[in-house]
Order: structure tokens, then C-alpha cells, then sequence
């Protein structure tokens, strides 16, 4: 379960930064940098709920809690 957690860690970082940087090039530019920032923190954030949701509902498969 470690070796779970830590790829599911890796994939998390890895799809943050990604998030962060299409949002940046999607809206950079466009609108004033305070509002950049805070569209990014909201699709990071969106993203990261989404990709905790997808390790817990495979952890909890694996330990046969669900």
C-alpha cells in the first residue's frame, strides 16, 4: 500500500503543476495577475479533490472496504 500512496503522491504533483501551468497559459495575459493566481488555486484545488477521491476509492477496493 506504500508503493500506492507514493505513486498516487508522484501523479498528484505531477497533475498539479500540469493544472496550474494550462491555466497559465490559457488565462496569463489576459487577466490581472491577483485574478490568475486565483483562478489557478481553484483549478488546483478542484484537481486535487478529484485525485483524492480516486485514491481513496481505490485504496478503499484494495483493503475490500468497498
Amino acid at each position: 500500500m506504500i508503493v500506492e500512496l507514493l505513486i498516487f503522491l508522484l501523479a498528484a504533483i505531477c497533475g498539479l503543476i500540469i493544472t496550474g501551468f494550462a491555466v497559465h497559459m490559457f488565462v496569463g495575459g489576459l487577466v490581472s495577475t491577483e485574478a490568475e493566481y486565483q483562478i489557478i488555486g481553484i483549478a488546483c484545488l478542484l484537481v486535487a479533490c478529484a485525485i483524492i477521491y480516486m485514491a481513496w476509492d481505490v485504496i478503499a477496493k484494495r483493503t475490500g472496504q468497498k
